[in-house]
């Protein structure tokens, strides 16, 4: 008796459809599965024998092998317990519904109920391209399952449920699909929260407006962390095709729940300074995404950056200018998308008041070089704002007026945003940090006076060729706020001043 049921697997963030055939045939009474399982896979015999006597089916007395194909791709997880399960029943003849155009996929528990499993989402939008009608998923992943429109989803409690489906006795009904409630920013910080700071508020407008990096540098409670934190206040709202690449990965991380089955926010990370390299830039022998894939289309804030292990940083390089991850192993080669706001806070030197104003700084000129050359001059290229965070003035403190809401700041970004958004409609372009060098010039013209201070910025700070790109998109992004198309002297002066701090805190230590 022969049995082909479909399923889907999941390495890194692709999906793949795998073909469940069984055999039961004549023969010593065994249970084997082949087809490059792991040890979760085979361990699945176990559960389907205990969730069949639950559901006082008898297991058959006979050599049944089931292949999961195609045989040469790793199979991992518990993700074909339900297919394998179904795949035994049909070869039974215990269901004769026709399966064809279904897909299951779910754990099995030993008393036959459905379990919750990572991965749905990415899996039954392959699904969907591959012509499946149905896919039959635990009830705990339905939710998450539905937001893919043109597909049915059942949502399956038991196995017993599932029987009495395929058996006409109570059949399931597809879920509704789901669609996500607009983004709520008034659970989020607030920018109002934080009193002074005018000129770094005004710097992390820019750096929301265009999608660009910042580097937040001052000495302890000027209020590095407490800007960086508001920063998803002030970004504008995932587009859906945004929320399914990120919700994608969130899902495959485990991360996802029935409450929450798709990310509506930009995602705002901020992992501790003790973090490895595989769990900021991912990995594992089934590499699993890092940090700076979770905080994809998001935020990625790195308090304390200098207390970072200088190696671990140095991972990020790469990632910040390809936008994507890339773990190879000896199972296969995975790439995770990581197109992110990287936001980096530290403190000037180990006591943290070298530069400071009023407070005399106590460490040796030895000791802060060390302690700022743990970021390399080029992770601090990679950074298009240099921002100096000042210590906070009592008046401003003890101020009494009011201070600008993330909403009205909020406004100006999805302003700045509309005019990127037609500007550069029919590329894979989606911010102005993204613009790549071949089409900076048709992106970023310069009037005359313009073109002269960037060559005079240009030669006099000695800049790289990475750093004149990032000032001349800095200044776009600043002109798009002011809602002029062509970049002007003050647009190119105040994005110049935002690549200063290199020169007054790494040149002067080395000295």
């Amino acid at each position: 008796m022969f049995a082909k049921i479909s399923s889907l697997g999941l390495f890194g963030l692709n999906a793949f459809k795998v073909d469940v055939e069984i055999d039961i045939s004549r023969g010593q009474p065994q249970f084997d599965i082949v087809g490059l399982p792991d040890a979760v896979v085979r361990e699945s015999r176990e559960r389907i024998r205990s969730a069949l006597r639950a559901c006082n089916i008898s297991f058959p007395v006979a050599s049944v092998m089931v292949n999961l194909a195609p045989a040469d791709t790793k199979k991992s997880g518990s993700v074909h317990d339900m297919a394998i399960f179904m795949a035994i029943l049909k070869a039974m003849r215990f269901i004769d519904a026709p399966l064809d155009d279904c897909a299951f996929i779910g754990e099995i528990s030993l008393n036959g109920d459905l379990r919750h499993i990572n991965g749905v989402l990415p899996m039954v939008m392959l699904a969907r391209e591959t012509g499946i009608k149905s896919v039959f998923v635990p009830a705990e992943n339905a939710k998450e399952a539905s937001v893919i429109s043109g597909i049915d989803i059942y949502a399956v409690h038991n196995a017993e449920e599932l029987i009495s489906h395929f058996r006409n006795e109570k059949l399931l009904a597809p879920r509704e699909h789901y669609i996500p409630p607009e983004a709520a920013y008034n659970e989020t910080l607030d920018f109002s929260d934080v009193r002074g700071q005018q000129s770094a508020k005004k710097a992390l407008e820019i750096a929301a407006a265009g999608g660009h990096n910042a580097l937040l540098i001052g000495s302890p409670g000027s209020g590095k962390s407490m800007l960086a934190k508001r920063m998803p206040s002030i970004l504008p709202p995932l587009t859906f095709d945004e929320a399914l690449e990120t919700t994608k990965i969130h899902s495959i991380s485990g991360l996802l729940t029935p409450e929450m089955p798709i990310i509506t926010k930009r995602p705002f990370r901020a992992p501790h300074h003790t973090i490895s390299s595989a769990g900021l830039a991912g990995g594992g022998s089934v590499p699993h995404p890092g940090e700076v894939s979770l905080a994809h289309n998001g935020v990625l804030f790195l308090d304390e950056l200098a207390e970072f292990d200088r190696r671990t940083l140095e991972i990020m390089r790469q990632p910040l200018e390809d936008r994507k991850v890339t773990i190879a192993r000896a199972s296969g080669s995975v790439s995770y998308p990581c197109t992110i706001m990287l936001i980096g806070a530290m403190n000037p030197c180990p006591c943290g008041y070298y530069g400071h104003p009023r407070r005399k700084c106590i460490c040796s000129s030895k000791k802060v070089s060390a302690y700022l050359s743990k970021i390399s001059g080029p992770l601090l290229d990679r950074f298009d704002l240099h921002i100096e965070v000042a210590p906070v003035e009592f008046d401003d403190l003890s101020s009494k007026g009011g201070e600008e809401s993330s909403a009205e700041i909020r406004k100006r970004v999805i302003a700045a945003r509309k005019l990127q958004e037609e500007r550069f409609k029919g590329t894979p372009i989606t911010c102005n940090a993204l613009i790549t060098p071949d089409k900076l010039q048709e992106f970023c013209p310069m009037d005359e006076s313009a073109e002269a201070l960037m060559k005079n910025v240009f030669d006099r700070l000695g800049l790289s060729a990475r750093a004149y790109d990032r000032i001349l998109k800095v200044a776009r992004t600043i002109a798009d706020l002011n809602g002029s198309e062509v970049i002007q002297k003050q647009h190119v002066a105040a994005a110049s001043q935002y690549r200063s701090l290199d020169r007054k805190y790494w040149s002067a230590s080395a000295k």
